[in-house]
């Protein structure tokens, strides 16, 4: 249930316990003492809703059984030490009362940063206890399956537990939805929420405003298969996201002017088709009629919405976007539209299970991958590549999922067809390319709905 905790239990009762028993005795090792808990958090894979959910549509994402795991032992000094099992990832300690969250630079100490920043600042802890934390991560990095949410998430459950509060599962994904924009990036929601409201065996329809979440059991039969393109995209080292993130906001309020509403509040796409109070098809005419195709430049915009450079700049434009001279308003607002329709029509094949359900959820996907590459331009020539072979392998939809621009392509495959489609992947996809092959183990897999963010105790109490 969402207005729940997140679940504790006793570390000894799971199936993981050899997982956790490695960690701890990595804890030890490194910190001379055993750790008091552990945080999990889970990566996603969105099966279809595609840069809406900061538009304020609903998304279809379901957990998969990757995920970040953090031992922790409150410490009675103020300060923070993280250590990582990847040899890769530096250690890092920092007082509690001194967090600088460096944007320039996404290094992973600075998600976790950004989870307990969150935490500190919804209690306004003045003294935050001090932590020693060992980090374990199974979710391929910056790969579109939420490592970053994951960490932020994990960090923020971590924070809260070390600290003694409690928070429900939607609060708790309020503020690490929230805390994450402290990275610099602009995302709207989903990853934390299907963290922590995630149930095993079930995906889920994510809805905002308020935000809550409802089951969609997916039809027997088939798989949905995992696929990374082995090319890496970091949402907040790189602009692209932040941008689409803008066009939208500025399509907003330009759909709303022309309609007379009162646009300088409105800030979501579903903003507009909320106050004219009219369907997704709708609003997909009037987003045709009102934008030309043609990139809108920023003298045109403050022309559309009589303001001046300045006022867009600074009132209206993120930090990192106000350098950008063009902006593409007709393509973003249709692909959010359509996305949007698509979400709901793949929840109600689900919900109805006709006898055709699985090519209906099909051909779906593959639209919405079509309009994410054409529309919205978040693809990339390599998972372009990616989801032609798997459909060509025998699945019967593939699209890109996560932010995009790299990362993995999502497949649904009958489930007869699993063992040939994936040996038929790795031949067409991984083996031609030496680089994509040695990653491979961890890159092509068939997944389940997994279960949402918990804490384990070590021992039966704290």
């Amino acid at each position: 249930a969402p207005h729940t905790k997140p679940s504790i239990v006793p570390a000894q009762c799971l199936p993981m316990q050899g997982k956790l028993l490695k960690l701890k005795e990595m804890f030890i090792s490194k910190f001379g003492s055993a750790p008091k808990f552990y945080a999990r958090a889970p990566g996603r894979v969105n099966l279809i809703g595609e840069h809406i959910d900061y538009c304020g549509y609903a998304v279809l994402p379901m957990a998969i059984e990757q995920d970040i795991l953090i031992a922790a032992e409150p410490v009675k000094t103020q300060i923070v030490h993280l250590a990582n099992t990847n040899p890769m990832y530096r250690d890092f300690s920092t007082s509690t009362n001194n967090i600088q969250i460096n944007q320039t630079k996404p290094l992973w100490h600075n998600y976790f940063l950004c989870g307990l920043k969150g935490i500190q600042e919804h209690f306004s802890l003045i003294s935050p206890t001090g932590m020693n934390c060992l980090l374990d991560g199974t979710i391929p990095p910056s790969s579109g399956l939420s490592s970053s949410s994951a960490l932020v998430c994990c960090a923020g459950l971590v924070t809260l537990t070390a600290n003694g509060k409690t928070l429900s599962k939607v609060e708790l994904a309020e503020v690490c939805t929230k805390s994450e924009r402290y990275i610099g990036t602009q995302g709207g929601g989903m990853d934390q929420s299907i963290s922590f409201l995630a149930e095993k065996g079930t995906a889920k329809l994510i809805e905002f405003n308020p935000l809550r979440a409802t089951d969609v059991r997916l039809p027997s039969g088939v798989t949905f298969v995992i696929a990374n393109s082995c090319v890496e995209m970091n949402k907040a080292a790189t602009s692209h996201y932040n941008i689409r993130v803008m066009e939208c906001r500025l399509a907003t309020k330009l759909l709303a002017k022309s309609k007379g509403l009162g646009w300088r509040a409105m800030l979501k796409l579903q903003d507009v088709q909320s106050n004219l109070g009219v369907s997704l098809e709708e609003m997909l005419t009037i987003a045709e009629e009102i934008f030309h195709p043609e990139p809108y430049s920023i003298e045109e915009i403050c022309k559309c919405l009589g303001i001046s450079l300045e006022e867009l700049r600074t009132q209206i434009l993120s930090q990192n976007t106000q350098d950008v001279t063009t902006f593409k308003l007709y393509q973003r607002a249709l692909h959010v539209y359509s996305e949007a329709a698509r979400v709901l029509e793949f929840r109600q094949i689900c919900t109805e299970a006709p006898n055709n359900a699985i090519q209906r959820l099909g051909d779906l996907m593959n639209q919405s991958h079509a309009s994410c590459s054409n529309m919205y331009e978040c693809s990339c020539p390599a998972l372009d590549q990616l989801v032609d072979i798997c459909l060509k392998s025998g699945a019967v939809g593939s699209r890109l999922t996560g932010a995009g621009w790299g990362g993995c392509a999502v497949s649904v495959v009958p489930t007869e067809k699993l063992k040939s489609f994936l040996a038929n992947v790795e031949e067409a996809y991984y083996k031609t390319n030496g680089q994509r092959l040695a990653p491979e183990k961890n890159s092509l897999f068939a997944t389940k709905p997994g279960d949402g963010a918990l804490v384990f105790l070590e021992g039966e109490s704290m």
